[in-house]
């Protein structure tokens, strides 16, 4: 680990507290996007610490340990576009915010992190004027050639004050899976406040900490997702950035989703009162104190057991065992689990850009689905798991062998 690529922050990003709590430990990993082209590589890939911290002033979930954003983001291997599920859910996000704000064609919707523009598609579909702020230049490159006007840029206060001077202001500045990457969460929210226009909403998706903790789903945490929040941490990072939150829904993409709607404070002076009962309800449920955290630590340390038990038992058996999809929270569970080649033998992903490539430190090739009909294993480990409706319905077939499915989060299950 060097300075350069890595720096350990001493204070909360949203309250700027030192009252931290190091609660969950998964050990020093690669970074979960790290494929290897290259087995030559296998002994020097780098790893950093992946600890997890509960704040006790206002009750942020976060790593200390930030990666440079230069070495995450500049290339992607994640593209939106690839998910029919994914697919599904732009078609009805783009819909609900256009019918929310009555949007029209001289009306601009903006989104920072815009992946392949497969978001913004959508919105254009709806005859609204849009633009996309996506750091990864291959990505970016991706979305220009569907016709997305795309700025190459990581997102900051400073770049919303240029793009509402060069665009003008956004009646929606949108941003999905992206707030939990930053370090500076608080300059981040103020430049999407800078960018809207004053009837206009920031609009934001982010993994929902209550999923995360009761439904087990530790593999989502890696060192791009700095943040883990909540509506109360949400609340206060709004006040923090001059926002108030209009509205909170609850979306079941990525396991479990907050969506929250958040306009300039002079507009909205305070959160809605159907926000401030989900905060009561939050704090009712342990989200704000720190037991509720040392529990869940307790019963990842537990689910690791079952997984290992499970898969060795197997390959005692000499079962063949395989995987499918090569997500970055799939990285973190074999990683934890201390799961390698010896235990799945291949794993196999729809996502060109994996292919031909090797998982980092458990060193599992990526292959093609057809890997899958033509060795028949014996079962298929579906590691993007809240994908597992839509993966076993296409995966159907290993059925025609006598395959079966196991799922490793939120409660391990062979079907």
């Amino acid at each position: 680990m060097t300075a350069s690529v890595c720096h350990k922050r001493t204070t909360c990003r949203v309250c700027g507290s030192d009252r931290l709590y190091l609660f969950l430990s998964l050990g020093p990993q690669p970074l979960a996007n790290a494929f290897l082209s290259d087995t030559n590589r296998f002994g020097s890939e780098s790893r950093y610490p992946l600890d997890v911290y509960f704040c006790e002033s206002c009750s942020l979930v976060q790593l200390l340990d930030v990666i440079d954003p230069e070495v995450l983001f500049r290339e992607y291997i994640y593209v939106t576009g690839t998910s029919e599920t994914i697919a599904a859910h732009n078609v009805s996000y783009a819909r609900a915010v256009v019918d929310l704000l009555r949007l029209g064609e001289s009306d601009l919707v903006v989104e920072i992190a815009s992946n392949d523009g497969s978001l913004l598609q959508q919105f254009r579909a709806c005859g609204v004027k849009t633009l996309g702020i996506e750091p990864a230049r291959n990505l970016a490159e991706i979305a220009r050639a569907k016709g997305i006007a795309t700025i190459d840029r990581f997102f900051e206060s400073e770049v919303g004050k240029c793009v509402r001077g060069s665009h003008g202001p956004a009646r929606a500045v949108i941003a999905n899976n992206v707030l939990a990457h930053v370090d500076e969460t608080r300059d981040f929210l103020c430049g999407a406040r800078e960018l809207i226009a004053d009837d206009g909403l920031v609009i934001m998706e982010v993994p929902y900490l209550r999923d995360l903790v009761n439904r087990l789903e530790y593999d989502t945490i890696y060192h791009e997702h700095l943040c883990y929040f909540s509506a109360t941490t949400l609340a206060r990072l709004c006040e923090a950035a001059d926002l108030s939150l209009v509205r909170v829904d609850y979306v079941p993409v990525h396991g479990g989703s907050l969506r929250m709607y958040a306009g300039r404070r002079e507009y909205h002076p305070s959160h809605t009162p159907a926000v401030m009962e989900l905060l009561e309800q939050e704090r009712r449920e342990g989200l704000t104190s720190r037991e509720r955290y040392v529990k869940f630590a307790g019963e990842v340390a537990e689910n690791r057991r079952a997984i290992l038990n499970l898969l060795e038992n197997l390959s005692a058996k000499r079962k063949v065992i395989a995987g499918y999809g090569a997500p970055a929270k799939g990285n973190t569970l074999l990683n934890y689990c201390g799961i390698k080649n010896d235990l799945i033998e291949y794993v196999v992903d729809a996502n060109p850009h994996k292919q031909n490539k090797w998982l980092p430190a458990s060193h599992i090739p990526v292959v093609q689905e057809s890997h899958l009909k033509e060795h028949h294993p014996d079962y298929v480990i579906i590691l993007p798991w809240n994908l597992k409706g839509e993966i076993t319905e296409q995966l159907s077939y290993i059925r025609e062998w006598g395959g079966k499915f196991v799922i490793p989060i939120p409660e391990l299950e062979v079907i």
